[in-house]
């Protein structure tokens, strides 16, 4: 299995949970982990990941918040499965509230800057109600401090679009204790695996 690790916003390839990721299935498995930098325009990443999904076999992808919404995405077009990690739900509306109106555009990094025209179009490609949901883990913690969990237990819980909710007291957006996690989700993910 060809696993896509996507993460979120202003991390990187190098993501702990990412890396975690890559060396349990190096240690335990036989599954390949790509961690590709996300750092870029939205429209950018969409082509990126759709080129990288068109050329590997038996895809599965973990997203992380901003790495989670483009994975919803991607199993909508490609119907692979993913397990989604405290997954960002409106990206749109959010970099907006935490960036306020006089600071977008937004410097992400030298190569990218954050504009409202990125914002739109993310709002645009969101698809209206899970896709495909039976091939979606959610993983969720109440303790979020970036995301409120309600919003992805509503959308990813909708009648006859429902997709695998796990929610824990406690923990944060970088979801506590995600290394033990890691055998139950590539079950999950080898389960769900054309």
């Amino acid at each position: 299995m060809n696993i896509i690790y996507l993460h979120g916003f202003k991390s990187s390839a190098f993501s702990i949970k990412g890396q975690q990721l890559n060396d349990y299935c190096q240690r335990y498995t036989s599954h390949i982990v790509h961690l590709p930098d996300l750092n870029m325009p939205p429209q950018a990443v969409e082509l990126y990941l759709s080129h990288l999904i068109e050329q590997l076999d038996d895809v599965a992808l973990v997203g992380s918040s901003f790495g989670g919404f483009y994975a919803t995405q991607l199993v909508a077009k490609y119907s692979v499965p993913a397990v989604l990690i405290n997954p960002a739900m409106r990206p749109w509306q959010l970099f907006r509230d935490l960036f306020e109106t006089e600071q977008i555009p937004f410097l992400v990094n030298e190569y990218w800057t954050l504009d409202d025209a990125q914002l739109d179009h993310l709002e645009q490609i969101a698809v209206p109600f899970v896709q495909d949901a039976d091939k979606i883990l959610v993983l969720l913690q109440q303790g979020d401090e970036v995301l409120d969990y309600r919003d992805a237990e509503r959308y990813y819980s909708a009648t006859q679009h429902s997709s695998l909710i796990m929610t824990e007291m406690g923990g944060n957006h970088a979801m506590e204790n995600f290394a033990d996690k890691i055998p139950m989700f590539l079950e999950f993910l080898s389960y769900s695996v054309k």
